[in-house]
C-alpha cells in the first residue's frame, strides 16, 4: 500500500497495521501478524488521531504500511463481539441518519463521497481513506466488514479512495466540522475516586461542567447553532459543531476559537495554571464562573476532597505563592486531621484575605475554581482539519457501551454507566413481544430521536437558505 510522503508515525506502542481499501477478510487476518513488527504511540482507548501522523514512510513502496489505533482496546474484545457487532450494524446503526448528517442536505453532491471514513478492526488493523457514494454503499461495506470502530475524517477535494491516482500534493482536505474532545484522564491529577480509563458518577461532574461551559460559549460567543454532543463510550465526550461556517474554518481560525475558550495553560510541572488577574472577569467567563461556583463545593470539596491529604492541600497552598502561610496551614492541618476540605478551604481564604486583602484573596479563589473545574481541551483535535474522530453510535470495544448523543440542556441527568450496550441492544432485538421484534431497540430509541431532531434542524435551515437564494435570484432576473 502506498503511503503519503508527508505522513509520519511515532515509534512507540501497540502494533497496528494499515491495509489497502479493497482487502478481504482473509487478508486482514493474515496482515495482523505483520503488525507485530512495529509499534506506534497511541493511548489505549484513544478516540482520535491525526491523518497527517498516521503513516511511516517505507523504502519498499509495495509493502503494507504500518499505522496506528487503540491496539490494546481491540485485543480485549470478547469472543462474541464480532457476531454481536455485525447484528448491530445490520439492524441498529443509523446508516440513513449518518448519511443525512454528513451530506448536509446533499446540496453539494460530492460532499459525502469525498468524506474520509476509517475502519479499525479487532486484529490491530486500520483501513484508511475509505469513501462511499451513498448510504447503501456505506451500509454494505459496514455490515460486510463489521469494524470494531469507525472514525470520521475531513471532506477532501476528491474521493479519498482515489487518492493514489494523483500526486500527494494534489490530494488535500477542504473542510471538517469543528470538534472538541474532553477526556477524563486529563483530570487524573484531581480525581481520587477513579484513575485512567475508569469513571464514576462523582467524577462525571467534570464532563457535565465541560459540556455546560463549552456549549454556552459556542452558542453565545460564536453564534453556532448546530452541534451534537456525544459520549465517547468510556471516559469522555466529543462535540461536533456542524454549521457551514464552522466546517469551513481554517486551522488559524480554529486555533483562535480554542484560545478564546481556553483558560488553563501550562504543563504538569506548572503549579498555577490559571491567572485571570485581579480585576473583573472577562464578560465571556462570567457565565462559566457561575457554573464553577455551583459545582465547586460538592465536586471538589466533597467528592474529590481536594484538601484531604497533605499532598493534595500543598498543591493548592503553593498556588498562593506565600511560603510562610503555606507552612503555617500545613502544620495546622496536620495537627487537626479531622478537618474537612470545606473547613480547610474556608480557613485558607480567611487567612489569605488577612494577609493579602479581599481583592487578591477573591482572585485566588476564582483561579483555583477555574484550575480545578474548567474544561481541559485537547487542542490538536480542535485545531487540525485532518484529525479523525470516533463516529457517533460506535460501540466501545472494552465497555460495550454505545457512543450515544448527549442533550446539552439535560447533561446533568446523563448517566454514562446506563447507556445502551451492545449486549442489551441485541437482547432487545431478539426479545420480541405481542407485536413481534422491535425495529428499534427501546433503549436506543430516545438517542436516535435526538439525533434525528439535530439533523432536522440543520436540514430546515439549509432548505430555508436555498429558498432565500432562489428568491434573491428571481428578484435579480426581474430587473
Amino acid at each position: 500500500m502506498e503511503v503519503d510522503e508527508e505522513s509520519k508515525m511515532e515509534a512507540t506502542t501497540e502494533p497496528v497495521i494499515v491495509v489497502p481499501m479493497d482487502v478481504d477478510a482473509q487478508t486482514i487476518q493474515e496482515s495482523a501478524d505483520v503488525a507485530k513488527t512495529t509499534k506506534r504511540k497511541i493511548q489505549d482507548d484513544e478516540d482520535d488521531f491525526n491523518a497527517d501522523d498516521l503513516f511511516k514512510e517505507d523504502n519498499n513502496r509495495s509493502n503494507v504500511k504500518l499505522g496506528g489505533m487503540a491496539g490494546e482496546a481491540i485485543k480485549s474484545l470478547d469472543a462474541g463481539f464480532s457476531t454481536l457487532i455485525k447484528i448491530f450494524y445490520q439492524r441498529v446503526f443509523p446508516v440513513t441518519e449518518f448519511y443525512k448528517w454528513l451530506s448536509y442536505g446533499n446540496v453539494q453532491k460530492n460532499y459525502f463521497p469525498n468524506r474520509e471514513i476509517s475502519f479499525a478492526f479487532e486484529n490491530d488493523v486500520v483501513v484508511r481513506h475509505l469513501s462511499y457514494a451513498d448510504a447503501a454503499e456505506f451500509k454494505t461495506d459496514l455490515v460486510k466488514n463489521s469494524p470494531a470502530k469507525i472514525d470520521i475524517g475531513p471532506v477532501y477535494n476528491m474521493r479519498p479512495k482515489d487518492k493514489k491516482t494523483v500526486r500527494n500534493n494534489a490530494f488535500h482536505a477542504l473542510e471538517r466540522e469543528l470538534v472538541f474532545d474532553i477526556d477524563m484522564t486529563d483530570y487524573d491529577d484531581i480525581r481520587i475516586c477513579c484513575k485512567g480509563a475508569d469513571i464514576c458518577h462523582k467524577c462525571w461532574d467534570f464532563m457535565t461542567i465541560s459540556i455546560k461551559i463549552i456549549d454556552r460559549a459556542i452558542r453565545e460567543d460564536f453564534g453556532f447553532k448546530h452541534r451534537i454532543w456525544v459520549y465517547s463510550g468510556r471516559r469522555g465526550v466529543h462535540c461536533w459543531i456542524c454549521d457551514e461556517r464552522a466546517r469551513k474554518l481554517n486551522a488559524e481560525l480554529r486555533t483562535a476559537i480554542v484560545k478564546h475558550i481556553e483558560v488553563i495553560k501550562g504543563g504538569e510541572q506548572m503549579i498555577k495554571k490559571v491567572n485571570l488577574g485581579f480585576g473583573p472577569l472577562h464578560p465571556t467567563l462570567v457565565p462559566a464562573m457561575r457554573i464553577l461556583e455551583e459545582y465547586f463545593p460538592k465536586t471538589c470539596l466533597v467528592n474529590q476532597d481536594i484538601l484531604g491529604t497533605q499532598e493534595s492541600w500543598n498543591k493548592i497552598l503553593k498556588m498562593t505563592n506565600d511560603e510562610d502561610m503555606r507552612r503555617e496551614l500545613d502544620e495546622l492541618w496536620l495537627k487537626h486531621p479531622k478537618l474537612t476540605s470545606k473547613q480547610k478551604w474556608e480557613q485558607l481564604l480567611d487567612e489569605y484575605e488577612k494577609r493579602k486583602g479581599r481583592k487578591i484573596a477573591s482572585a485566588f479563589r476564582r483561579d483555583v475554581m477555574f484550575q480545578y473545574l474548567y474544561p481541559r481541551l485537547d487542542d490538536k483535535v480542535s485545531t487540525g482539519v485532518n484529525h479523525l474522530l470516533k463516529s457517533p453510535f460506535c460501540v466501545h470495544p472494552k465497555t460495550g457501551r454505545v457512543c450515544v448523543p448527549i442533550i446539552p440542556e439535560e447533561c446533568e441527568s446523563f448517566d454514562p454507566l446506563t447507556v445502551p450496550t451492545l449486549q442489551t441492544l441485541v437482547e432487545e432485538l431478539n426479545s420480541g413481544g405481542p407485536d413481534g421484534r422491535p425495529s428499534v431497540p427501546p433503549s436506543f430509541a430516545p438517542h436516535l430521536a435526538h439525533f434525528k431532531t439535530f439533523i432536522k434542524g440543520m436540514e430546515d435551515e439549509i432548505r430555508a437558505s436555498l429558498r432565500a437564494k432562489r428568491v434573491d435570484e428571481d428578484k435579480k432576473l426581474q430587473f
